[in-house]
């Protein structure tokens, strides 16, 4: 049942796309809205000026907010859950939810929700073209673009919702109740912010913690943090599912001698073909397992499941193909923010890389990184903040190059890359040390790539690797 708003005195935290969606769905409900954000005035721009214009109070510059006064504070996901000012709001009564939260209250149908350390985005947008073409009335959005308050007017009783759910909007739940929920998979992310990995795990689980016997948990069986999610699942909680590519699970998708198929009660039901997969890489198999795990437990028919795969076009900074220059392949993988996501990137590409590593560190170990390095990449051009500890943890593996900027890591890279190689941006760092966000790293990536393409000839000559 949705909460009342009208009347209620709300604190809105945080102002970028989310919070400001907030804060208007709030208003428009009855709300008294007042809305605060740790940024100068000057910085917010037209945000702040929407607000104002319809009626809310907005103030910039407070890194913690008065919460004195308040009914309800809603949070983006961008403000530490355990911000002093929401810790002192817990304290007195007072409900701190994030966006994600407050969305749930209201939206009709039923929610299909993904989350993971990668592989998130990509999910939920081919889940919402499989269960279009499936003929459902479908929402897509929250982590991947669009807020998920954003699609409470657009929802219908007998449709679904599909949501991208992140760690950080997973902090701030508390009745949010995913008729399927997936876990991708769990690998070291975001601990600068969430401080062990074991309150990372925590977090992601908590997308489980309201589902009941009528639901469903789809979980990979080849990760091993979601293996132990899935087995430890209490009995009373939602019905298992799996998707592997490595081993027949008992109930969910599996692959047999190319063969996409689903499991369960009713025996075993062909999907499609691995080969009219269109997507690169092991890790995009993965993440077509999941959606197709969505269309089936969605009822969607498995030739509308197997077309809406078929028909998927790569999204934008996942691994995204931007340019052939002179024989050189340049691939946009900006949404790669952490060292796991670096690892799949590196593992679609045989041999002859030229990474560009770097952004602002989130503790992560890039040590890791250190033996496909050393067998799949010709050189390292580091940028940013994080590039001093990249350099000192990957001595050694490869040569690298100090490039500072995005600019410059790609000038250095079209300068020493030959025809057969490949220009890779995967950066296993996020981005916020030099860009807005990793779609901004990844638009600035193809706009020089692209510039590059123009300064070409067509009468060049592709060298060649000796």
């Amino acid at each position: 049942m949705a909460i009342e708003l009208n009347g209620k005195r709300v604190l809105v935290v945080g102002l970028a796309k989310s919070g400001l969606a907030a804060a208007l769905f709030l208003k428009e409900r009855g709300a008294l809205v007042t809305a605060s954000d740790a940024k100068a005035e000057a910085q917010l721009g037209a945000a702040i000026s929407e607000l104002k214009a319809r009626g809310i109070v907005a103030r910039g510059g407070e890194p913690q907010p008065n919460i004195e006064g308040f009914d309800l504070v809603v949070t983006s996901p961008g403000v530490p859950a355990d911000s002093p000012a929401f810790v002192r709001a817990r304290e007195r009564g007072v409900p701190v939810i994030g966006e994600v939260e407050l969305a749930a209250q209201f939206l009709r149908g039923k929610i299909v929700a993904i989350t993971g350390s990668n592989g998130k985005t990509t999910t939920t947008a081919l889940t919402g073209d499989v269960l279009r073409k499936g003929g459902k009335h479908v929402e897509v959005g929250g982590n991947i673009g669009v807020p998920a308050i954003s699609l409470v007017a657009g929802s219908t009783s007998e449709g679904f919702t599909v949501l991208e759910v992140s760690s950080f909007q997973l902090e701030t739940i508390r009745s949010f109740r995913p008729f399927v929920s997936v876990v991708l998979n769990v690998t070291p992310d975001h601990l600068d912010r969430h401080g062990s990995m074991e309150a990372y795990v925590a977090a992601k689980a908590r997308i489980l913690e309201n589902q009941g016997a009528s639901d469903f948990a789809v979980f990979n069986f080849d990760d091993a943090v979601c293996r132990k999610l899935g087995e430890n699942l209490s009995r009373s909680g939602p019905s298992l599912c799996w998707f592997s590519r490595e081993h027949e699970v008992e109930r969910g998708a599996s692959l047999r001698e190319r063969q996409i198929f689903w499991r369960d009660e009713r025996g075993d039901q062909a999907i499609m073909n691995v080969g009219e997969v269109p997507l690169k890489g092991a890790h995009n198999l993965e993440n077509v397992l999941a959606a197709i795990s969505c269309g089936v437990l969605s009822d969607c028919a498995p030739t509308d499941i197997a077309r809406a795969v078929a028909e998927f076009k790569a999204v934008e900074h996942r691994l995204e193909h931007v340019a052939t220059i002179r024989g050189v392949d340049y691939f946009n993988d900006s949404k790669a923010t952490n060292v796991d996501a670096t690892l799949k990137a590196l593992e679609s590409f045989p041999a002859n890389i030229h990474l560009i590593l770097g952004g602002k560190d989130k503790g992560s170990d890039y040590t890791v990184l250190a033996p496909l390095i050393a067998a799949r990449v010709k050189r390292v051009y580091t940028i940013g903040a994080a590039a001093g500890k990249i350099e000192l943890q990957l001595r050694g593996t490869t040569p690298i190059t100090s490039a500072g900027t995005l600019s410059e890591a790609l000038r250095q890279a079209s300068a020493a890359a030959v025809a057969g190689d490949v220009v890779l941006l995967a950066p296993a760092c996020a981005s916020f040390d030099q860009f807005e966000n990793y779609e901004h790293r990844g638009r600035v990536f193809k706009d020089l790539v692209r510039a590059l393409a123009q300064q070409t000839s067509p009468g060049d000559v592709p060298r060649k690797a000796s």
